[in-house]
C-alpha cells in the first residue's frame, strides 16, 4: 500500500510540474498565408458589401499590390 502512494505521489508531482511547462511566457504565432488575388478579392467584396470606403479601398489595394 505505501509504494502504491509513493507512486501515486510521484506521477502526481511529475505531472503538475509538467503542465507548468511553457507557461504564459511562450507566445505562439499562426502565421497565414494567402495569395495576392485572394486578398484582393476579400478587399473587393468588403467594398462592395459596404463595409470600408472607397478610400480604404484605394489605399489598401496598392498595399497589397506594392507586397510583391
Amino acid at each position: 500500500m505505501m509504494k502504491k502512494m509513493v507512486l501515486l505521489a510521484s506521477v502526481m508531482t511529475l505531472v503538475l510540474g509538467l503542465s507548468a511547462c511553457g507557461g504564459n511566457d511562450t507566445q505562439t504565432t499562426v502565421k497565414t498565408t494567402e495569395t495576392q488575388g485572394k486578398q484582393l478579392l476579400d478587399l473587393k467584396e468588403a467594398y462592395d458589401k459596404g463595409v470600408i470606403t472607397e478610400k480604404e479601398y484605394e489605399r489598401t489595394k496598392e498595399e497589397i499590390l506594392e507586397q510583391n
